[in-house]
Formats: structure tokens, sequence, C-alpha cells
């Protein structure tokens, strides 16, 4: 491919720099592989992208979870109004819960 057709897909395609890819085999349920079709389509992407930036935000917040969980057994839970004060630091952020 040439360079110039590369520099036209990769801009478009991923949302962050990469300096190197790789491509695995996964399987997933057809459903959700449907669903991510047609939200690659409506969001003028590809269904890598999708699967990259969902990965990124799972990792994301695992990391947090990890956080959390080794603060709290260095210095004990939080407390009720911590958490609240949290809740209310993310409400106001934008962050949304899952239910």
């Amino acid at each position: 491919m040439p360079d110039a057709a590369v520099a036209l897909v990769v801009p478009w395609s991923y949302h962050r720099d990469m300096s190197t890819v790789v491509k695995k085999s996964v399987s997933v349920p057809d459903v959700i592989w449907s669903a991510a079709e047609a939200e690659a389509e409506s969001s003028h992407t590809t269904v890598s992208a999708l699967v990259a930036e969902g990965l990124e935000y799972l990792l994301a917040i695992r990391a947090g979870q990890h956080a959390v969980r080794d603060w709290e057994a260095e210095h004990g839970a939080f407390s009720p109004e911590e958490i609240a004060d949290a809740d209310a630091a993310l409400d106001a952020a934008g962050v949304i819960r899952p239910e």
C-alpha cells in the first residue's frame, strides 16, 4: 500500500498514536459483533478502533479498581462520606455509572 493511502486510513481508523499493531483472533457473540459493526459505521470508524478504545477503557477501569483495593488494604475502607463525595465528584464530571 502506498504511503499516501496509509496516511488516509490511519487517522480515521485509530484515535491514538500507534507505533505497533498486533493482529489477533477473538471470539465475540454475534449480537455484540453486529452492534459493534453498526456503531463503527455510524461513527465513521472501524470495529478494530472500537475494540481498541473499549479495551483501553476497560483497562483504565480495572487499574482504578486495583488502585482502590491497594489503597484500602493500606488505609482501611473508604467511609460512606468519602464514597458520597467521590460519587458527587464523578457525577459533576459527567462520569456514567454502570447500572
